[in-house]
Formats: C-alpha cells, sequence, structure tokens
C-alpha cells in the first residue's frame, strides 16, 4: 500500500489542479465563448468598430484621429490639413490619438497654463478657420477626458464648413449639408449633447470627392 502524501503536499496539489482548472475556464474557454458571441452578434463593434475606404482600414469610430499635412520631417510640428475637418485637441501632446496615452490633463479652470493654453488655441483655430475668436466653440480649444473621443460639436463641425469648402472647391452647401447628415441626436433622446463624428464625417468627405 502506497504511503499517503505529506498534508503539505497534497494541500499544494489541490491548488495547483484548481489553477489549472480555472486557467482553462476564465482563461480560455470564457474568452473564446464571449469572443465567438461577439462574432456572432456584433462583429462591426466585436472588431473595433473599424472604417474603411476603398477596402482598406483608415480608423475606427470609436477613436479619434489627426488629419495633418504631410511632413517631409518627422521631427516638425504637425500642422492640420485645410482639406479636412479637424478633432476636438488631444491631452496625449505629441502623440496626439494614441491609445496608449489616453489621459486628461487634470488641469483646473483656474490653472494659468491651460488658460494660456486655451487662449492661443483659440486664436489659432480662428486663424485657420477665418473666423473670429469669439465664433470658436468651448470643445474646439479643451480636449476631452480621455483624449481620444471622435465626436465634436455641431457648432464646430459648421464652422469649418467654409474653409473645408473653400480648400476643396466645393459648394458650402454641399459641404454643409453633409455636416447635418452626420450629427448624431442624443443617446436615448435625452442623453448626452448632439455630436458629429469627425472619422466619418471625413470619411465621407473622402466619398464625396
Amino acid at each position: 500500500m502506497a504511503k499517503p502524501l505529506p498534508p503539505l503536499v497534497r494541500l499544494h496539489l489541490t491548488g495547483l489542479r484548481l489553477l489549472l482548472v480555472f486557467t482553462v475556464i476564465c482563461g480560455i474557454a470564457y474568452p473564446l465563448l464571449i469572443t465567438g458571441i461577439g462574432q456572432l452578434i456584433l462583429p462591426g463593434q466585436a472588431n473595433g468598430s473599424q472604417v474603411k475606404l476603398d477596402g482598406q482600414v483608415v480608423g475606427s469610430s470609436l477613436l479619434g484621429q489627426n488629419f495633418t499635412l504631410r511632413r517631409i520631417d518627422p521631427k516638425a510640428p504637425s500642422v492640420p490639413d485645410p482639406r479636412w475637418f479637424q478633432p476636438r485637441p488631444s491631452a496625449a501632446g505629441n502623440s496626439g490619438y494614441d491609445p496608449t496615452a489616453s489621459g486628461a490633463s487634470n488641469l483646473g479652470p483656474n490653472d494659468t497654463g491651460l488658460t494660456r493654453t486655451v487662449q492661443a488655441r483659440r486664436i489659432a483655430i480662428a486663424l485657420f478657420d477665418g473666423v473670429k475668436p469669439s465664433s470658436v466653440p468651448p470643445d474646439a480649444v479643451t480636449g476631452s477626458g480621455s483624449g481620444l473621443d471622435p465626436d465634436i460639436s455641431p457648432a464646430y463641425a459648421y464652422e469649418q464648413v467654409n474653409r473645408v469648402a473653400h480648400s476643396r472647391r466645393l459648394p458650402a452647401a454641399e459641404v454643409r449639408a453633409l455636416v447635418a447628415e452626420h450629427v448624431d441626436g442624443r443617446v436615448l433622446g435625452f442623453l448626452g449633447q448632439q455630436r458629429v463624428n469627425v472619422v466619418a464625417l471625413n470619411l465621407a468627405l473622402a466619398r464625396l470627392g
């Protein structure tokens, strides 16, 4: 008759078996099950809400992105492209809308550095869009809490219409109508504010010509 294992060894073996069982259940079976359900019911959302142009993935409807002129020198500062609608600023700094650098600035309304930054942005955007500084909406000069928000207010989208239309030599009325088509209402009719997804809007603009 085999000699029984010491209690401490039996305890460790029991713990090891439980670890293996729950690793298979929680680390393999459950993720595969949820992934399969997601691919079956909501494949678009499960794959990151990708948006495509001419069959190529160009972004995600959940993440903002920069629309800048092509730089010859990668160390040079990025310059916004007047042919595209521009998103709100990202607190991620030079990394732009990099998901690995998500986060807010954590600066309060009384912070002098934030005040100067907002004022500088207001002047730059007014010059870029050809409007008065007082016409620049708040979301054009402040980042979102995550720094990755792809949405802007309808006011900021409409403010950019003339600049985009002029750069693309399109009728302003046609570009304005395109913005109107992309204004999303409040969630469930009462949550949040109206918004315009810049990625989706620029994708429609690219298809327009």
